[in-house]
């Protein structure tokens, strides 16, 4: 008997898991492809200074907190949470609600900080689903544990309300053996580098959601190992853009791709297609926000104080002359001038006209 046929004995899932991956539709190659050449991009352009990333990952912590745990019903708005975050240092929160911000804030700001250190396997996974819980009072009792009993995933509304069951979950006595099978493969994978990460990763997020361990928090838990397991295959973009705000805006197609796909697995003819498609396009475009981000933060780099007081000012208004930039800025022709030249080679602005009379505009 071979080496791989007892693999397949012990662990026939894994034969499925390889199975939904391969002979993928062209269009997902292609999204894969423009994914990585924008990572190329933000790693061979990325010198923004440790104040802008600082800045950049505080906002992001915020904008991700808020989306993730909006998507399963709670209320707070990013403001609220940024207050929430500021001014309270205490460990016990009367609302569910701040309970649950709290620990995905939380959460989420260890894996963008630690991220390295964080390897994926089922101890950490229900070590995250404690920190993720721990201020919450209600699930005191199940906290980094899988489930005892069945539960279902529902679609929830902007008023936290569910609106109809989205799919049936594992019972709880396969659970165990399906976490296991599935984050051994996942390990294994990627180590092996047989497939693209991405595609590794989307597989893992639809099992993850099908057999959904946890009694309660499995969809935030979701999207906080989405960000670790983008960082360790690259993606370092992840803190500076957030995945999550993504989701939440995209909230009907989330909940549809999942559904097709869940509805195949188990099935002869599983295919996990349509959540790749709609993972994939997520990630494309956080990876086209990042590097957009990066051009923005380069300016900031390449112009000076007064043409950066410049570059503001033409931001806000709709067309401006050099007459009128100089009157609002206090800021002497010369500069102006030589500004004005340095937005036009970064092709940031449009000159209108000629001579006296020339106007520009944003681009």
């Amino acid at each position: 008997m071979t080496k791989n046929t007892k693999i397949t004995e012990k662990h026939p899932v894994s034969d499925n898991f390889s199975k939904r991956i391969e002979n993928i539709p062209a269009i997902i190659v292609s999204k894969i492809a423009k994914i990585d050449e924008l990572k190329g991009q933000w790693i061979s352009g990325a010198r923004l200074s440790p104040q802008v990333l600082g800045r950049l990952k505080r906002s992001v912590l915020i904008t991700s907190t808020g989306a993730s745990t909006r998507i399963e019903g709670a209320r707070m708005s990013d403001a609220d949470i940024e207050k929430l975050m500021r001014g309270i240092n205490i460990q016990k929160f009367t609302n569910r609600d701040r309970q649950e911000v709290k620990g995905y804030y939380e959460l989420l700001e260890n894996v963008f900080n630690s991220w390295k250190n964080l390897k994926l396997n089922e101890s950490l996974i229900k070590h995250f689903h404690g920190e993720l819980l721990k201020y919450a009072e209600k699930d005191q009792g199940h906290r980094g544990e899988y489930k005892k009993g069945e539960n279902k995933v529902h679609m929830i509304d902007e008023a936290g309300q569910s609106t109809g069951i989205l799919f049936d979950t594992s019972p709880a006595y396969l659970t165990p053996g399906q976490m296991r099978d599935l984050t051994e493969w996942t390990q294994k994978t990627l180590k092996e580098n047989k497939y693209h990460s991405l595609l590794v990763i989307g597989n893992f997020l639809v099992e993850f959601l099908k057999i959904h361990p946890f009694s309660d928090g499995n969809g935030r838990l979701s999207r906080v190992l989405t960000n670790l397991l983008l960082l360790h295959a690259g993606y370092q973009y992840m803190p500076y853009i957030s995945h999550e705000k993504l989701v939440e805006d995209n909230k009907p197609d989330y909940y549809i791709a999942l559904r097709r796909s869940q509805k195949t697995i188990g099935s002869k003819e599983e295919n996990i297609a349509s959540w790749l498609d709609f993972f994939l396009d997520m990630v494309l475009k956080q990876s086209q926000m990042a590097v957009e981000l990066l051009s923005k933060e380069n300016i900031e780099k390449i112009l000076s104080k007064k043409q950066l007081v410049i570059w503001q000012y033409i931001e806000k208004v709709k067309e401006t002359s050099t007459g009128d930039i100089i009157e609002n800025t206090k800021i002497g022709r010369p500069t102006v001038k030589q500004a004005l030249e340095a937005l036009l080679k970064l092709k940031r602005i449009e000159r209108i006209g000629l001579g006296r009379s020339s106007r520009y505009k944003k681009i």
